[in-house]
């Protein structure tokens, strides 16, 4: 791994172990069980896996090895509670009234679950606390759905009555990163059971303990009938891999790498599932001459930064007007500068550890690859400290377009900055990439924000702001190989029902 670029003292983690707060019981070392049938049930193979703390390494609770037995007894639990009445035969409004029951467990334990989050994947706990926040908001957002669910009548002739109607597709299946677990499950259990369907989670295997948390508080705590919810937990390779072939899962909502996207998209195949994937990006920010310079290298630092860049909407590809590229960069430097990395549970502290050693490890040795391509590194370039999985925040200059540190999704504090010309030449370059998540566009013209905008081809396409997520009204969706599908807005609807048409002979 890389260890010869310079880092500057400002860089250098802050680990204020003494400002930790009390582990939360349900992280300490023990083994944590599935949870299945509305049960607590310990995993058919008697095997674990080890959860660590990336800030300290040591050693969390254990969860467990899921097998394709246990995916078996979760889809059947499910598919059991789909054709209950007590979940099935319930009106729209209680489900709506179901799911904010569900934000209110965000609401009132939030605090714990961001606790967990923090402990187990590294993310600063002002930024979780956060997102418990806007997690209670989606499921409110999805409350309203249930009663809105309308099919139509259709014109035909007088002895005939056509209309349709909207119905649940039945067992769920939910697959999901590290990098952000209650928001990126919240954006598919929400709209799942407010159509009314039940559902298998898969959680992330190095960041399960806030799903097996959340599923005993919605046992304790909500009125949803046993077995609509299920959680197995284990390796992608076993458990997904066993979850996305099951014959009684009627769709899968995955996000993930786009290596593992394709491959999930093929196994579902051939089964014809409902798929819905949110998959990788290397996204723009397009830095024109006109923008506040100082604000937007503060607003390029946190799209780099923000989450240790573990995003698959990070700011990486960092395009430059050249008539301020210069100044832009020693701003943008100074800025990322500026951010404390450190303990998540230190107040200060804006970045922390990426969530585990082998991702630790695969991001550091991008430094050795940049530096035999020929780029030049800026600021960082190493990591943090001797304890915990810190990288420092790190600007790749003099990169071109062919380079890996370029073209593949490093998952890390890690940007690319080149320049561009004018905004044909901006967008030409943003668009030089196989991904389609995201991007921003920093300018105070309008004429210049709307065009670019409109043609860099991205789901989402921020100006002069990053990362805003919406928490529900809004469509977030990849092109080209960052997914098919979205999550949120109003067609998110179409992805979790079937339409079925109705004739009636008068």
């Amino acid at each position: 791994m890389a260890t010869n670029a310079q880092t500057s003292a400002s860089a250098a983690p802050r680990i204020a172990h003494e400002a930790r707060r009390a582990v939360p019981e349900f992280v300490r070392p023990g083994e944590r069980l599935m949870w299945i049938g509305g049960r607590r049930v310990p995993g058919s193979s008697g095997e674990t896996l080890p959860n660590v703390d990336p800030t300290t390494e040591e050693e969390l609770a254990s969860i467990q090895r899921g097998t394709a037995e246990d995916v078996d007894a979760a889809v059947r639990a499910a598919r059991r509670a789909f054709a209950d009445p007590s979940w099935s035969g319930i009106a729209p409004d209680r489900r709506g009234r179901i799911l904010t029951q569900i934000a209110g467990v965000f609401e009132e334990h939030g605090e714990e679950l961001a606790d967990i989050e923090s402990r187990t994947m590294g993310m600063p706990n002002r930024m979780t606390r956060h997102m418990m926040g806007a997690v209670a908001q989606i499921y409110r957002h999805f409350a309203g759905w249930p009663t809105k669910l309308n099919g139509h009548t259709v014109p035909l002739t007088s002895d005939r009555l056509g209309y349709t109607r909207k119905a649940p597709l039945g067992v769920v299946g939910c697959i999901w990163g590290w990098n952000g677990p209650m928001p990126q499950l919240a954006l598919k259990l929400a709209p799942a059971l407010a159509a009314g369907n039940t559902a298998v989670l898969k959680p992330p295997e190095w960041a399960s303990l806030t799903t097996l948390r959340f599923a005993e508080l919605l046992d304790e705590q909500t009125d949803l009938p046993a077995g609509v919810v299920n959680v197995v937990t284990g390796t992608g390779s076993v458990a997904g891999e066993a979850l996305v072939r099951h014959p009684g899962v009627a769709k899968i909502a995955f996000t993930g790498s786009t290596r593992v996207g394709r491959h999930v998209h093929e196994v579902a195949s051939a089964d014809l599932k409902r798929l819905t994937l949110e998959l990788g990006g290397k996204s723009p920010v397009v830095v024109f001459a006109d923008a506040d310079l100082e604000a937007t290298a503060h607003g390029v630092a946190v799209a780099l930064l923000g989450g240790s860049g573990q995003a698959c909407t990070a700011g990486t590809r960092i395009l430059v007007q050249e008539s301020v590229r210069e100044e832009f960069t020693e701003r943008l430097t100074a800025a990322m500068a500026a951010f404390t990395v450190g303990d998540p549970f230190d107040p200060a502290t804006m970045m922390g550890p990426l969530a585990t050693r082998t991702h630790f490890e695969r991001v550091m040795d991008y430094f050795d690859v940049a530096a035999q391509d020929g780029a030049r590194t800026r600021t960082g370039g190493t990591r943090c400290g001797d304890r915990g999985y810190f990288v420092a925040p790190t600007l790749l200059d003099e990169v071109t377009p062919d380079m890996r540190v370029v073209r593949e999704e490093i998952f890390g504090p890690v940007g690319a900055l080149m320049g561009f010309t004018d905004a044909d030449d901006a967008i030409v370059k943003a668009n030089q990439t196989e991904y389609g998540l995201a991007a921003s566009v920093w300018t105070k013209d309008l004429n210049t924000a709307h065009r670019v905008a409109d043609r860099i081809d991205a789901g989402t396409v921020w100006v002069n702001t990053h990362h805003e997520m919406t928490t529900g009204p809004m469509p977030f969706a990849g092109f080209k190989q960052s997914g098919i599908g979205g999550e949120g807005g109003p067609e998110v609807m179409d992805a979790y029902t079937k339409h079925k048409a109705i004739l009636v002979a008068l």
